[in-house]
């Protein structure tokens, strides 16, 4: 589960009236509004319905075994109380308490691996933080944009004076180091820490802040600190699915919306559907990757309610069929045209789940290319026994009449030996 949580769910998305364009998430940078304006927003921050022991147990029901939460996002407001700026959730709001302290508990608790979010460049609050060179093209919902477009011209993206007191190398010492020191000392084992836009990053910087991972041994690290020279451990595509051609036996972790915002905005409504979610699922194990999927919590600390029927419809396929996803390898075939398929090794044998998306009319499930000795096959669901047969060029399953889920019905495949990557061509 991948949350961003932040000052950007009091406005929602609107500004002085407006709908401001793209992710909410953002609305300080796309309405270009002025410093001292975007921190009135924190009065209105007091999340009285957090329930972080709730958030956990509904990953988990999910069948999600990490969250990811945005200590720090772009707008600079740190989830956490923090002895490096005042804009942070203890001092610049009415809630005064640190909103990460009791989700590491509630993580601890459940068995869930718990990893921070850091904007260690990009930061539209505190003086010296990069900007991203992204300006007027997207209509500002301030009138005088004119102006506003001259002074980030002139000024690598900034439009507040006050976005450039420090420089950048200020920020990263006075801020961004010690920040992160913060995270990896005062929350206990930490999983992941997930960077984000390397925005004006040097190796000078970088180092600083990588150097203290040293906190946290067995911390993992993602590929946005500083490129090419910091890759860390996995790679992020963002908002879609690799395809295979892209893969290059680096491990990574797609991460994407469940509607059209990672940060609340109250009218984005364009939600994907439990059958889109579970299938992305099935389609990146399959190619061996991981799903970090997010929800974007209100001001008041609730889910949308969106949100949580989406993540109990994940869950209720998980309880039933999570076999064919957890510790699982990549595909031997590559892509069903009907389906996907994942893969376990056990000693010298081989279990292959089929995840089925469309169900074969005729009753029968072709795999061509597997050439291995079937030792069983069944439904992971209920455990029926099914029959199998060899076809002209693999193996032909037999299967019921209908599909036990429409969204994906599991089939589970027992051979012997190993069944290698590239063994097989499927149609």
């Amino acid at each position: 589960m991948f949350i961003h949580w932040g000052i950007y769910a009091v406005p929602a998305g609107t500004y002085k009236g407006q709908k401001i364009n793209r992710i909410g998430e953002w609305i300080m940078n796309r309405g270009k509004i002025p410093v001292a304006e975007y921190q009135q927003f924190a009065k209105a921050f007091n999340p009285v319905k957090y329930d972080p022991d709730a958030w956990v147990k509904m990953a988990k029901d999910a069948g999600m075994k990490y969250i990811v939460i945005t200590a720090k996002h772009h707008d600079g407001f740190a989830l956490f109380g923090s002895k490096a700026s005042k804009w942070n959730m203890v001092d610049a709001t009415p809630y005064g308490k640190d909103l990460l302290k009791p989700l590491a508990e509630a993580c601890r608790k459940n068995g869930i691996k718990l990893g921070f979010y850091y904007s260690q460049a990009q930061d539209w609050n505190n003086p010296g933080g990069a900007v991203a060179r992204k300006v007027a093209s997207e209509g500002w919902a301030n009138p005088d944009s004119a102006a506003i477009d001259a002074y980030t011209q002139a000024h690598e993206g900034h439009w507040d004076p006050a976005q450039t007191t420090k420089t950048m190398g200020q920020y990263i010492d006075d801020v961004a180091v010690p920040q992160v020191k913060e995270l990896l000392t005062n929350y206990g084992d930490v999983a992941v820490l997930w960077w984000d836009t390397p925005t004006g990053m040097t190796d000078e910087y970088a180092e600083k802040i990588n150097a203290l991972l040293k906190l946290q041994p067995n911390i993992i690290t993602n590929d946005r600190l500083k490129r090419p020279n910091y890759p860390g451990d996995y790679k992020t595509p963002e908002q879609r699915i690799p395809n295979l051609s892209e893969l290059d036996g680096k491990d990574w972790e797609t991460c994407m919306t469940m509607n059209e915002t990672w940060g609340y905005k109250s009218y984005a409504n364009n939600w994907k559907s439990t059958e889109t979610l579970i299938r992305n699922l099935v389609d990146i194990a399959s190619k061996g990757g991981n799903y970090l999927l997010n929800v974007g919590p209100k001001a008041d600390g609730t889910f949308p309610q969106e949100s949580i029927d989406l993540l109990k419809g994940m869950g209720n396929w998980m309880k039933v069929n999570g076999e064919a996803i957890y510790d699982t390898k990549a595909s031997p075939f590559g892509l069903f045209a009907w389906g996907r398929c994942t893969k376990k090794e056990t000693g010298n044998n081989t279990t292959l789940y089929f995840s089925v998306f469309d169900w074969p009319k005729d009753g029968k499930l072709s795999i061509p290319g597997l050439k291995n000795e079937i030792v069983s096959a069944r439904l992971l669901a209920g455990n029926t026994t099914l029959k199998t047969q060899a076809g002209s060029d693999g193996v032909l399953i037999n299967v019921p009449e209908k599909a036990l889920d429409p969204i994906a019905t599991v089939i589970k495949v027992e051979v012997k030996g190993k069944v290698e990557n590239g063994s097989a061509k499927p149609k």
